[in-house]
């Protein structure tokens, strides 16, 4: 180089010359198997893991739910946790299920301290409405948890994250090329935590050769890998086919709710839509695939927790695109597996509020409800006696996000009204609620009124939110109101991460 240009350069004087590459270690010429040998990412134990990602006291660890009722990865490591005398650990996961219950005793010793997740169920549940922690349960939607975590409001310490498939650098999937082992599908929820973690492990059953492509996590969000025995009980994990309902009810509802969509102008060719994974909305993505087929339309893109019948739809040339934020069966994840149109998704990419999201892209949405109140607001958390039982899940990202938002509801359960003057948990906004749809009848919410006189003109009668309290009080009568004591055990955030509402102990004095 021209000796006069160098020295046109500023500040030429305080490079170091190091020759080719500046000085860059040694050429390697080992062959691949020998460097991957010597080169990877895995540790001996779990132990060797959680010390090498300098967990301390204090500090938050985070999973993901992909494994449902089957994971064995949360209680392995809190376990292992609890061993190595870890305390007052906040414990961050995108759910947690009965399968967690061994996490009581861990609370009951101060191992873990706080816990933030999207829903709980079965006995830790049970033991949480009834004042186990000191420390209230903090509940965000899909959408708000990755927020938060994108965010660093909920900054992640170390991630936990089990997968079915894993190569020795990291690149992790949730399922294997090899049909023996098992599978979860898409790990959408896990996706974000890898990102913004600042460390994260993987705990895996099966190694497999580099690349593990495609992949889930790729390997540059992966610090170490465990090779475990055991990350789950396929039979928890994944179902077959998801079954349809024979219900009565729920058939009458789904078949109501593709009438309104219909009706409402939802449903054109090239539209977008979201349907839960209970009976009435997997029935009512039967009776849309039979209005399609006689429209002859298609969807541009289905999206959320993906079944099996989406993807046969999917496969059927009926929808263009999956995306996939959770699997809820095997055959969801077979087809994520197989087909290149079926694309898995971050949880902030589904929802998040920070940016457009993949939600906000919806045409239609049903959801289902355990309590609706004469306000539209939706209670999918907490039980009829005030119990938490289920998860917000993604419902108030998509109500949010969706053009036309459908709750789905039985009038009554056994004695129990659905319909009510207040709900116990407010989980999604009643101002988000565009329709309610009962066995006994629809209901619009007044900020929607187009869409009440679309159903109209179609023959759908529409009576007013109100009235279906009436309906629903005349055939099992207004419940005792449900004993509280003044302390707060659960914290509900809305997808902004902003308090919506708390749940309090129950009184069983």
């Amino acid at each position: 180089m021209d000796e006069q240009l160098l020295r046109s350069i500023p500040h030429i004087d305080e490079i170091a010359h190091r020759g080719a590459f500046g000085g860059a270690p040694a050429k390697h010429t080992e062959n691949f198997l020998e460097r991957s040998a010597r080169e990877n990412k895995i540790l001996p134990s779990l132990e060797d893991a959680i010390r090498a990602a300098g967990l301390k006291d204090g500090m938050t660890i985070s999973f993901h739910h992909h494994f449902r009722g089957g994971d064995h990865v949360v209680n392995q490591v809190v376990g292992k946790l609890a061993e190595m005398g870890f305390r007052n650990l906040t414990l961050a996961a995108s759910s947690l299920s009965a399968v967690h219950a061994p996490l009581i005793e861990h609370i009951k010793n101060g191992v873990i301290t706080h816990i933030e997740t999207s829903g709980l169920r079965g006995e830790l549940a049970e033991q949480i409405s009834r004042g186990l922690m000191d420390c209230p349960v903090v509940f965000r939607s899909h959408g708000g948890r990755a927020a938060a975590i994108r965010s660093r409001e909920l900054h992640i310490d170390v991630a936990f994250l089990g997968a079915p498939s894993c190569d020795p650098y990291g690149n992790a999937n949730g399922y294997s090329r090899d049909e023996e082992y098992i599978a979860c599908g898409s790990m959408g929820y896990a996706r974000t935590d890898s990102e913004y973690a600042d460390k994260v492990v993987i705990l895996t059953n099966h190694l497999v050769r580099y690349p593990n492509a495609p992949w889930a996590i790729p390997e540059d969000n992966v610090d170490y890998i465990v090779v475990v025995d055991d990350i789950g009980d396929p039979k928890g994990i994944m179902s077959g086919a998801t079954r349809y309902t024979k219900n009565p009810k729920e058939l009458l509802i789904a078949q109501t709710a593709a009438s309104v969509i219909d009706a409402a102008g939802y449903l054109y060719d090239g539209f977008s839509m979201q349907m839960g994974s209970g009976g009435a909305s997997l029935a009512a993505a039967r009776f849309i695939r039979q209005m399609m087929l006689d429209k002859g339309i298609r969807c541009r893109f289905a999206l959320g927790g993906i079944t099996g019948q989406i993807a046969a739809m999917h496969e059927e040339g009926l929808i263009d695109r999956i995306i996939d934020v959770q699997s809820f069966d095997l055959d969801a994840a077979m087809s994520l597996k197989n087909n290149r149109f079926h694309h898995q998704i971050s949880a902030a990419y589904y929802a998040s509020f920070l940016s457009a999201a993949a939600v906000d892209q919806l045409d239609f949405v049903i959801l289902s409800a355990l309590e609706i109140d004469t306000d539209f607001n939706v209670n999918v958390l907490t039980g009829s006696d005030g119990v938490i039982r289920g998860a917000i899940g993604g419902h108030p990202d998509t109500a949010a996000g969706a053009s036309l938002s459908i709750v789905v509801a039985p009038l009554t359960r056994g004695r129990i009204p659905c319909v009510i003057d207040r709900v116990n948990t407010v989980v999604t906004p009643g101002s988000t609620v565009d329709v309610v749809v009962t066995d006994q009848g629809v209901a619009v919410n007044p900020r929607r009124p187009e869409v009440a006189e679309k159903l109209r003109r179609a023959g759908i009668k529409v009576y007013t939110i109100g009235q279906l309290k009436d309906k629903a009080e005349a055939l099992v009568g207004r419940p005792d109101p449900i004993r509280y004591t003044d302390r707060v055990v659960g914290v509900v955030l809305y997808r902004d991460n902003t308090v919506l509402d708390v749940i309090r102990q129950i009184d069983e004095t």
